[in-house]
């Protein structure tokens, strides 16, 4: 079933080459436009969700590099809000053991 495609923002030398070209063509811009699609589409393998699946691990090491270096330095810095937050905890305790003697 055909579909109707619509292409927005195209720059005006994109549009005066088409036109020159589905002239010297001797065709429509609409002619000349579905041409080069069909070039285009010439040949294309159909996608199957395997090969996505494999392109997408090759690209996860990436990934999961930098998501460790993510989790690292979360975990840096709780563990530095903890250090703090038992060092106030601790000069409490020490103050009220100390002001109540």
């Amino acid at each position: 079933m055909p579909v109707n495609l619509s292409i927005k923002n195209v720059p005006d030398d994109v549009i005066r080459g088409l036109r020159n070209r589905a002239a010297n063509n001797q065709r429509s811009l609409q002619q000349e436009v579905l041409d080069i699609l069909r070039q285009a589409a010439k040949g294309q393998n159909e996608v199957k969700i395997d090969d996505l699946l494999s392109k997408a691990q090759q690209r996860k090491p990436a990934l999961n590099e930098t998501a460790s270096k993510v989790r690292a330095a979360q975990d840096a810095e709780h563990d530095r809000v903890a250090r703090r937050f038992e060092d106030l905890l601790g000069r409490a305790d020490d103050e009220s053991r100390g002001g109540g003697s």
